[in-house]
């Protein structure tokens, strides 16, 4: 456990090191966001699409994980929704809560961080779980939010929901990753250098990102955070163990890669949804908070669980 800590001490230094920054102004709001943008658009997908080119399809893809993992997240899912409607919350608000307590940092944080520890065999299962909150569950709050507003499923939404998965580089890296890996294609060498040089400023780029976004996040409506937080921390990969390991059993290798990355922060795109739809921005800003800084301790107790890399 302590070797564990100190292993993934390092990540969160980076995170705290980019908190430092955005709280004292040495970073501004306006450069955090673009270096979120040159992570997000550039580092990040060339670091995705380096490593889904280069490994085996058949090794990257498993079914049986992303149903496991599907079927563990739309349990905590589901428990945080039923809360939510149990203390009187409209649908809108109910589906921030629920995405707080199901979706993690797994691009910017899982990534890097779980394949330094477990190592590159951990990158297919990585992407796999990042496949599944993407496409999944970030679909599924624009429709609970725009659904339950309008009362009915509409054409726009799902041209809304289209288009950003079409535009959102992570799904567009990964897809053309591993096209290129299922055609068996060779990556010429500059092009490898190229990607490896700008994929490198993926890990300390996207830490620092995190730690200096989360100096302008708000510590409002901490009981809900601290629920949201447990919910993320705690029982998502609670729930995705029980449905790995004995209900959809898979490689305990694969199990072990996806409980840590159930167990990752709540991630920050969430509160950019509750920002952009004006529903609990709050209350999200304080769940990421939380549970980020909690996971300093909670993730190294879960990995050492699951299995020392």
């Amino acid at each position: 456990m302590v070797e564990i800590f100190l292993r993934t001490l390092p990540f969160f230094a980076i995170i705290g090191l980019g908190y430092w920054a955005g709280r004292s102004r040495f970073f501004s709001e306006d450069a955090t966001a673009y270096l979120t943008k040159f992570v997000f658009y550039f580092a990040l997908s060339a670091m995705l699409f380096r490593f889904a080119a280069t490994l085996p399809f058949a090794e990257i893809f498993d079914a049986r994980l992303m149903l496991g993992y599907l079927l563990g997240t739309v349990g905590v899912y589901a428990l945080a929704t039923l809360v939510a409607f149990l203390r009187g919350l409209d649908i809108p608000t109910a589906a921030v809560e629920a995405q707080c307590a199901a979706i993690g940092n797994v691009g910017f944080l899982g990534l890097p961080m779980l394949a330094l520890l477990f190592g590159e065999a951990a990158i297919g299962p990585v992407m796999l779980v990042l496949t599944v909150d993407l496409v999944v569950f970030s679909s599924l709050i624009v429709i609970l939010i725009n659904g339950g507003r309008d009362g009915r499923l509409t054409a726009g939404t799902l041209r809304l929901i289209g288009l950003g998965l079409l535009k959102n580089p992570m799904i567009v890296s990964i897809s053309a990753g591993l096209i290129w890996s299922a055609l068996r294609l060779p990556v010429p060498s500059p092009l490898s250098d190229f990607l490896t040089i700008l994929g490198g400023a993926a890990t300390p780029g996207a830490l620092f990102a995190i730690g200096a976004s989360l100096a302008s996040k708000s510590a409002e409506r901490v009981q809900i955070a601290g629920w949201l937080s447990f919910c993320k921390l705690t029982i998502h990969p609670a729930l995705v163990a029980i449905v790995l390991l004995w209900l959809i059993p898979v490689a305990p290798f694969s199990a072990a890669v996806a409980i840590a990355a159930a167990a990752l922060p709540v991630a920050g795109n969430v509160y950019m949804l509750a920002a952009h739809y004006g529903v609990a921005p709050h209350r999200a800003s304080a769940a990421i908070l939380l549970s980020t800084a909690a996971s300093i301790l909670t993730v190294p107790l879960v990995i050492a669980w699951v299995g020392t890399p």
